[in-house]
């Protein structure tokens, strides 16, 4: 447990970023779940605006350090990939 004042508020501010962080890293999950769902229904269409919507939000949780760069990277490429070979 933390004793020094610092280390105290440390603590507090691993508190506050995690659960934004979390909420960060749901909503990135709801974006590719979408994009899931649409390449499992088979609509192309869907699919396509799905992943359209997804790819941003994706790289702006790189940003915000939610995600590795090359980790985002690899998944937009899956799913386009996966998109691609619906038509």
């Amino acid at each position: 447990m933390a004793n020094s004042p610092q280390a105290k508020k440390r603590a507090r501010q691993n508190e506050s970023r995690f659960a934004v962080n979390k909420a960060r890293r749901s909503r990135i999950r709801t974006f590719l779940r979408n994009v899931e769902e649409a390449i499992e229904s088979g609509d192309k269409e869907a699919a396509v605006a799905a992943l359209r919507a997804a790819q941003p939000e994706l790289m702006r949780g790189v940003t915000k350090g939610v995600y590795h760069k090359n980790t985002a990277s690899r998944k937009v490429s899956r799913l386009a990939a996966r998109v691609k070979a619906l038509g």
